[in-house]
């Protein structure tokens, strides 16, 4: 897709009318030779979505996004010039945060203005910020309903952790707090037997390298020296014996999102399937798309694979309320990592609250429809609470 072409900025009337249908603006954050950032297909699709659906729907910046004027300036695409272009835009009713980096939202100018935007009167804000992991697995964990999913987690501050952790579980993953698409994570295993017990895979751009160490010590000495590289707290968890199929483990990605009566809702679910030598199953590194149907189904037969499925799509919904009850902040979406070990077990390993675009057609399709259903319910609840208080 181009980059945008400059062009002249259109004045879009503030009293424009759609109806009982909110404002929807996609938050990003400004870039000095690309205008804005972000996955540009995902925005145009979600433009795309939001004129089908009848709603007002454009991109805008943290720059250019002024909470005290009328109108603001923001970005819409031409699907037939596939052209963007500047245009002013009547104020949002509904902001959904798009912001695509974690250190972009923890710019002190962007944390300002989520701030702000998060107690203005007149727009409602989902998906204020990226999930930290030792966050999550604390929430969760602190959770009658949801803690049986979810592997021991500890925060990886020492030797003693790690030492502590072996002697209960043969298999670690080592995962960074702010970890993304499964960059730096890294797997521990200890075969006692051996002459070089200790084996640590470490997850690199393509395949991974894989260290034997004879000692505790040296084994933490690697950790610490691939943990600096990434700079991020690393957290350590107990590896999970997943079902495989040909001796490829795989885990399943889930979305959540919230409907039109605010409700969390399965959108769909998808696996992946681990590539030859990567420790997770991420695309990129040699994994692969397939059924999650197909999956269980090799592994548990039917009848056993439709009970695991039925537990999957109650638990993805119990874990999204936890996680945002938690979080104290407004959530429209989510996407989930989960796995299911080889006695039908399920586990939850991570969340995401900015999903990738997921390539199932019928899953992404749903996708983009949500956000306009839920930002409808957001609009409407507000009036109706404005309207109380009013009276």
């Amino acid at each position: 897709m181009n980059p945008i072409l400059s062009s002249p900025e259109i004045v879009v009337r503030s009293n424009y009318s759609f109806g009982d249908k909110p404002i929807l603006a996609i938050l990003t954050i400004d870039d000095d030779t690309q205008m804005f950032r972000g996955n540009r297909q995902n925005f145009a699709d979600l433009l795309a979505t939001g004129e089908k659906l009848g709603f007002m729907t454009y991109v805008v910046t943290i720059k250019h996004l002024k909470l005290s004027r009328s109108t603001v300036l923001g970005y819409t695409y031409d699907i037939n010039e596939d052209v963007w272009s500047r245009a002013y835009f009547p104020r949002p009713n509904v902001v959904y945060n798009r912001i695509p980096l974690r250190e972009d939202e923890r710019l002190p100018r962007v944390r300002k203005k989520l701030m702000a935007l998060s107690r203005h009167p007149n727009i409602q804000l989902f998906n204020r910020r990226f999930f930290n992991k030792w966050s999550l697995f604390q929430w969760l964990n602190d959770a009658k309903t949801t803690k049986a999913y979810i592997p021991e987690t500890r925060r990886l501050t020492e030797i003693a952790v790690l030492s502590s952790l072996l002697r209960r579980h043969s298999h670690l993953y080592l995962k960074p707090v702010r970890g993304k698409a499964g960059v730096g994570i890294m797997s521990v295993r200890v075969q006692p037997e051996k002459n070089l017990p200790y084996t640590l895979q470490i997850q690199e751009e393509k395949g991974s390298r894989t260290f034997r160490c004879a000692t505790l010590a040296r084994l933490w000495n690697r950790v610490l020296k691939q943990s600096s590289v990434i700079g991020e707290p690393y957290i350590a968890q107990q590896g999970i014996s997943l079902a495989s199929m040909n001796e490829r483990p795989f885990d399943l990605r889930a979305l959540i999102q919230k409907n039109e009566f605010g409700q969390w809702e399965l959108t769909g679910i998808g696996a992946r399937v681990a590539g030859d030598t990567s420790i997770t199953t991420h695309v990129p590194r040699g994994g692969y798309i397939e059924e999650p149907e197909k999956l269980l189904i090799s592994v548990f037969g039917q009848d056993k694979a439709r009970k695991v499925l039925s537990k999957v799509k109650n638990t993805v919904v119990t874990l999204a309320r936890q996680i945002e009850r938690s979080s104290k902040h407004k959530m429209g979406e989510m996407s989930m990592d989960l796995g299911v070990d080889v006695s039908g077990q399920v586990w939850f390993f991570e969340a995401n609250s900015k999903p990738m675009k997921f390539d199932e057609p019928h899953i992404r399709k749903k996708s983009l429809e949500q956000i306009f259903y839920y930002s409808q319910y957001l609009h409407a609840a507000a009036l109706k609470q404005s309207a109380g208080t009013s009276v």
